[in-house]
Parts: C-alpha cells; sequence; structure tokens
C-alpha cells in the first residue's frame, strides 16, 4: 500500500461504500476485472469455509499458488526486497539484538524473516502462520539464503493463542500486516495472550491499516480500524500501548502500535 494511504483524506475515506468503489472503478477501469475476479473467489470460498481462519488460509492458499511474494503483498520482488528491508531496519533501529529472542507472527514466505533469522543467534527466530502453503514457500527462501545453520522454528498455527510457547519468553513479537486481515476477535485473542510470553522488557509491535473514518472491511480480507479502538483494546488486556509516530515517516501505508507487558517498566 503507498504512503499516500496516510493522507488525511484518504484516512477519512470508507473504502467499502458504494460510492468509493464507483469512484475508483471510474478512475481505474483497467482493475476493475481483477476486481470482479476476487471478489467471486472471496465470496465462494468464505461460503466453503466460514471461520475467518479457514477462510483466509485458502485465501493464501490460491495466492501462493499463482506467486509466493505477491500473497504477501509484495507485486514485484523488488518491492519483496525492500519491505522486508524496512522491517528489519526499524527493528535494528529499535534495538533488536542477536541474543535476542522473536516470534514473527505471520511469517509468510520470510520476507523479512530471513533477515530477522540471519541476524539472530541461531534457534532465537519462530516464525508462525496459518498457512502450509506459505510456509512451503518460507522454507525455500530459507534454502535459497543458505540460513539453515540458524535453526528457525517455523510452525504453522490455527489460532493466536500462543499456548505452545512457553511464559515470558520472547524479547520481540512483530506482525507485519496481520491485522490489516483480521477481525476484531482474532485480534482481541492474540492480545489476550501475547503479554504471557512477552519477556518482562520484551514488545510487541503490529502493523495495520488506519482509518480516521467509520471503521470497515473490504472483501472480508482489508480491515480498516481507528488507533483508539487497538489501543483500548490492548489496554484492557492489561497491556501498555502507544501509537508509533516515528514508523509514519516509513514509506508503509499501514500504521504501527507498540505493546508491552502492564508491569513492564
Amino acid at each position: 500500500m503507498p504512503a499516500d494511504a496516510r493522507s488525511p483524506k484518504k484516512l477519512r475515506s470508507n473504502r467499502a461504500s458504494l460510492t468509493h468503489k464507483v469512484g475508483y472503478a471510474l478512475r481505474h477501469p483497467g482493475r476493475v476485472a481483477p476486481y470482479v475476479r476476487r471478489a467471486a473467489r472471496d465470496a465462494y470460498l468464505r461460503l466453503k469455509h466460514p471461520d475467518h481462519v479457514g477462510y483466509y488460509r485458502a485465501v493464501m492458499a490460491s495466492d501462493t499458488r499463482r506467486n509466493p511474494e505477491a500473497a504477501v503483498g509484495s507485486r514485484t520482488h523488488d518491492r519483496w526486497l525492500a519491505l522486508g528491508q524496512m522491517q528489519f531496519d526499524y527493528l535494528i533501529e529499535h534495538g533488536l539484538r542477536p541474543e535476542h529472542r522473536m516470534l514473527d507472527i505471520g511469517c509468510g514466505n520470510l520476507r523479512g524473516g530471513w533477515r530477522f533469522i540471519d541476524h539472530l543467534e541461531p534457534g532465537h527466530y519462530y516464525g508462525i502462520d496459518i498457512s502450509p502453503d506459505i510456509l512451503i514457500a518460507a522454507k525455500k527462501t530459507l534454502a535459497d539464503r543458505g540460513l539453515q545453520d540458524k535453526l528457525p522454528h517455523l510452525t504453522i498455527t490455527g489460532d493466536l493463542t500462543f499456548d505452545f510457547l512457553p511464559d515470558a519468553h520472547f524479547d520481540v513479537v512483530h506482525a507485519h500486516s496481520v491485522f490489516s486481515h483480521s477481525p476484531l476477535d482474532v485480534i482481541d485473542q492474540c492480545l489476550a495472550h501475547v503479554g504471557r510470553i512477552l519477556a518482562p522488557d520484551g514488545f510487541f509491535d503490529f502493523t495495520f491499516d488506519r482509518t480516521e473514518g467509520e471503521e470497515h472491511v473490504v472483501l472480508n480480507e482489508d480491515f480498516y480500524y481507528r488507533t483508539e479502538t487497538l489501543l483500548a483494546l490492548a489496554r484492557g488486556h492489561g497491556l501498555r500501548a502507544e501509537f508509533m509516530e516515528d514508523w509514519e515517516r516509513r514509506p508503509h501505508g499501514q500504521s504501527k502500535i507498540r505493546v508491552r507487558r502492564g508491569d513492564s517498566a
């Protein structure tokens, strides 16, 4: 998503409204047919998989078959590299060290993950995703980059309870372009449980599609939330939450929130 998605006008727009859709179609007539095909596919998958995780797993399977890099939101290889570098650079600037343990939620095909794996000590990177198809692509990325000796953990999951992970284990938890595709109950589940696995001084960064107007969803895939909705949700689970202003200067259309355990300094 381009950075101008955070312009005041676009932050107030409702992309699910008929007015927006008609205006967009008139401005971009070449995108109407792909949109209709995607809408038809998504409607079929929604009927076949009524729960969101099952539905989005099917979406990822379909997208990954065509192009694993496009499946994680990168239309070109250069963009795939650039977005991964952006994630990596930001966390390095915020103190990610080789000895830290990191959980990468929605790790995809390791767009940012391969850099984190390379930076961290062996065994200190944990990547989870709901899609077995994209994790197969992640294994290929790992092999292509020659990072097998770093022994990363790549695990499929069906929820965000983290019930298989130990208490107070992770210095950094990271979810890039995950909550932008998640209904509020999935985000709430994550925030209800992430505090348990965070180290006392650890933090959890997540990006989201921000709106300053009405919260809305497009094609059951792209969810737009007000900042205060997510801050309040985190605080309701005893977490300290803050909007990351410095991320706004990055050329990325999503915004970022950081949460910490409520008992951390």
